[in-house]
């Protein structure tokens, strides 16, 4: 069943009459307007990569984790200051970063994961 106003699956409207009509249609049966076909260009794929390393953030991490010393090297210093205020959530925060560090899901400012090591 179709809404009123929403065409259904594979419809568009005519741009003359407004009326349903199938999106491969060049022009329209009823008015006969020609129908502008829209192309989809897909989106090339850019490959992003940081100049950040995981050793110096594990490093950072392990010693002086409590403080957010490995978020203010990563980039994210809003982070950053919230974890030297709070002592890392008593170190619980600054263990769950190691261990994302670790697992290479942690990422630096700009959300790209950190994988290379040197």
């Amino acid at each position: 069943m179709a809404t009123i106003g929403m065409p259904t699956t594979g419809m568009v409207f005519c741009r003359g009459c407004g009326r349903e009509i199938h999106t491969s249609a060049p022009t329209c049966p009823t008015c006969g307007a020609v129908q502008i076909q829209q192309q989809v260009q897909p989106q090339a794929r850019v490959a992003y990569s940081t100049d950040k390393r995981v050793l110096p953030a594990f490093l950072l991490c392990f010693f002086f984790g409590v403080f957010g010393a490995h978020r203010f090297y990563v980039g994210k210093v809003g982070s950053g200051i919230a974890q030297l205020v709070t002592i890392g959530a008593l170190g619980i925060w600054a263990l769950v970063d190691l261990i994302l560090i670790l697992c290479g899901a942690f990422t630096d400012g700009n959300g790209m994961k950190i994988t290379e090591w040197t």
